[in-house]
């Protein structure tokens, strides 16, 4: 067909090349990213999202990659975590001879010897059985951590100092940046590890077992014991999350294996983009920017995070890696720019929309519980009268206009979508010839 971009394939890259230019990107951003961001707020955040990362793609070993839906995964994490806040503690009265850096290694094997322990029974049934399981063995637990409180702490939790023995070429791991630096350097090793086991046999014939269990039977694997093999590496993995958790708070609760950090680990993992090898790390950044930042600004902000998981359920199941892939397509056929005008009208009518709506909502919040002080409240640097009616019908207003505008554009994007993604496979027809 005539006026589509053909690129010479001389010109792109091999593929070492390119996993070389991923890879060396995604270690760059580790490495530069406290030298952008260099405030004790903006280190303390990336160290949660370096962890958070480590911890989503163990939990999309079993989620994206076997097809295991756990809802008590942050179990082998809040384990993982106890172990290493008890070897720093025997690290600190000199019992163990064991440097600070390897202390996250305690905890992976934390992980690893529950998961293999309690993995036993949980990966003996597959499907909505399996998921079951994994409930009640969170539940189990998170009641444990209360009726033992010599492993656990109560409900005080377990505190260490993670600045013990003599520094180490200058490294105490007091200084927040240490301790990132650290985090940072386990989580791109452990990051390289899990992408590694998808390119094993193991790896390939845990995605076999996602997609056709009987087949898998039938040609002689026992897919018990690939999910089981597949749940304990997840475990290992999730311990040194929690290891790493340990070092940066130098405290752990019996929060960490509550069901709230499983529900979170499977919610950021969803948006992320189960299907993808990176959208759990996508996940794992919404993840900590939600709770610390999000959080900050508003009460609703469950709210807001549940309205946005309902609207990527309906439009976009895949999560955001599925967006980014599919444009990233488009990109690579030159037919990105063209949709350009109504990305950004698409864009531009969500804001609005969400200003109308969330306008309404804090008004909500401010009646409810803040009436004594006043009906007014600041949203988006805006004074709001919730006892004025103008205030709600401006919003209710806003929000339908911008809603009705938003169908139209989106009726406008899906039709220059089917039409590019037409040019695209005719191109790939043609060059096929």
């Amino acid at each position: 067909m005539r006026g589509l971009p053909r690129v010479d394939a001389r010109l792109r890259p091999s593929r070492p090349a390119r996993r070389l230019l991923v890879w060396g990107g995604y270690a760059l951003v580790l490495a530069l990213a406290p030298l952008a961001f260099d405030s004790s707020l903006a280190l303390t955040v990336l160290s949660q999202i370096g962890i958070t990362i480590i911890a989503c793609l163990a939990f999309n070993m079993l989620l994206g990659q076997g097809g295991m839906l756990s809802f008590g995964h942050a179990v082998y994490s809040g384990l993982g975590a106890f172990c290493a806040i008890h070897a720093l503690n025997l690290v600190a009265e000199g019992r163990w001879a064991l440097p600070v850096s390897l202390i996250p290694l305690v905890g992976g094997a934390g992980g690893l010897v529950s998961a293999a322990l309690l993995g036993w029974v949980t990966t003996k049934k597959a499907g909505t059985p399996f998921a079951m399981i994994t409930l009640g063995i969170g539940e189990l637990v998170a009641a444990m951590a209360l009726m033992f409180p010599g492993f656990f702490g109560g409900e005080g939790g377990i505190s260490g100092n993670r600045v013990v023995g003599a520094p180490l070429a200058g490294i105490s791991f007091g200084p927040q940046w240490q301790v990132y630096a650290l985090i940072a350097l386990y989580c791109f090793a452990c990051t390289v590890a899990m992408y590694a086991f998808t390119q094993t046999p193991l790896g390939r014939m845990l995605n076999a077992v996602r997609d056709n269990p009987e087949r898998v039977e039938f040609i002689g694997y026992s897919t018990r014991r690939v999910r089981y093999l597949a749940f304990v590496a997840s475990g290992f993995f999730m311990g040194i999350a929690g290891g790493l958790a340990a070092l940066n708070f130098e405290i752990v609760t019996a929060e960490v294996v509550g069901s709230a950090r499983s529900g979170a680990y499977l919610l950021f993992t969803f948006l992320g983009g189960a299907a993808y090898f990176f959208g759990p790390i996508i996940g794992a950044v919404l993840m900590v920017l939600s709770g610390v930042l999000l959080s900050e600004l508003t009460r609703a902000w469950l709210l807001y995070l549940g309205l946005v998981f309902l609207f990527m359920v309906m439009a976009a199941p895949g999560g955001i890696a599925s967006l980014v892939v599919a444009n990233l397509r488009l990109a690579a056929a030159g037919r990105l720019r063209p949709l350009a005008a109504s990305y950004l009208a698409l864009g531009g009518l969500a804001l609005a929309m969400l200003a109308g709506a969330g306008a309404m909502v804090e008004m909500v919040y401010h009646l409810q519980l803040e009436a004594a002080s006043g009906p007014t409240t600041r949203f988006a640097g805006l004074t709001l009268d919730a006892g004025s009616a103008d205030a709600w019908v401006g919003s209710g207003l806003l929000l339908l206009s911008a809603a009705a505008l938003f169908e139209l554009a989106r009726r406008r994007l899906a039709v220059q979508w089917d039409a590019a993604q037409r040019a695209i496979e005719a191109q790939a027809q043609e060059a096929a010839r």
